[in-house]
């Protein structure tokens, strides 16, 4: 084994200079390996074969390119004709825009002249009728002063004479609806009068004054006025209750008859079971 060792390693160090010295070492080593290797003509043929298949693929990728850059080019040349006819058209566009906003502009103005034209006639027409209204408000005012100076001279007398006329009317009011009730339907109707001591009506001692209407056993208490407002519609009704108190009776009925009756001295009575009437045919007995 190690003489097949030594040999190998000789032939490994010796071999190179042999073939290179020798011929016919060189020779036969070729034949003995010439199977292992391809054959110069073979490797010839085979590198030409591969040129002749890269030269095909060159000129295909060139005939290719060239298709490319033909479409390419023709599809720039659709890409700028579309680029001008969208420029054209936003040219156009941009025109009617322009034309339409100098006419909105003229219209503005022409609205503005004439807002300004009509601004100033009705300044014109304002200090006119202000000036106006001024020299009215004037001779009203002197107006007033004598009407107010007429007034004075006759608001006391007036004034007496309302209440006169207020206070008559009720007697002959109270004077003939009693003549009615008496005469015509067999009623009692009296008027009553007292003074309350405690001061229950009024809150501090004070006449009262009643009229107090019986039928058929039934206790009416009635207050006729000219005119009764809220307050009062409240003072008629502690006035029936002191009738009550002071003669121990149940009054059975409570009216107020008077052609002006306050809105809020109506509730009051709704709200205390008072009836109240405006003309003394609407009575019901």
């Amino acid at each position: 084994m190690e003489s097949t060792q030594n040999i190998k390693q000789i032939i490994k160090l010796e071999l190179p200079k042999i073939m290179e010295t020798d011929p016919e070492i060189h020779d036969f080593i070729l034949r003995l390996t010439r199977k292992q290797y391809a054959d110069r003509n073979q490797t010839d043929d085979r590198i030409e074969r591969l040129f002749d298949e890269l030269k095909r693929d060159r000129e295909i990728s060139q005939i290719r390119w060239e298709e490319n850059q033909k479409e390419l080019r023709e599809l720039r040349l659709a890409q700028d004709k579309k680029w001008e006819e969208n420029q054209k058209e936003l040219r156009e566009l941009r025109l009617a825009q322009d034309k339409k906003w100098e006419e909105s502009q003229k219209k503005w103005e022409k609205s503005q002249k004439e807002f300004k034209e009509l601004k100033l006639t009705q300044d014109k027409k304002w200090e006119e009728n202000q000036k106006k209204w001024e020299e009215n408000l004037k001779e009203l005012r002197e107006m007033v002063k004598s009407i107010s100076k007429l007034s004075q001279r006759f608001d006391s007398s007036i004034g007496a004479l309302g209440a006169r006329w207020g206070l008559h009317s009720e007697a002959s009011f109270r004077n003939g609806l009693k003549a009615i009730l008496t005469e015509s339907f067999s009623v009692r109707v009296e008027r009553y009068e007292d003074y309350d001591m405690e001061g229950m009506v009024f809150g501090r001692p004070e006449q009262i004054e009643l009229d107090v209407v019986i039928y058929n056993g039934d206790i009416i208490i009635c207050e006729i006025k000219s005119s009764i407002s809220k307050s009062e519609m409240h003072v008629f009704y502690r006035k029936k209750e002191y009738y009550e108190k002071k003669h121990d009776l149940k009054v059975n009925r409570t009216m107020v008859i008077s052609p002006m009756i306050d809105p809020l001295a109506l509730k009051v009575a709704e709200r205390l079971g008072i009836e109240t009437y405006s003309y003394a045919d609407k009575v019901n007995l």
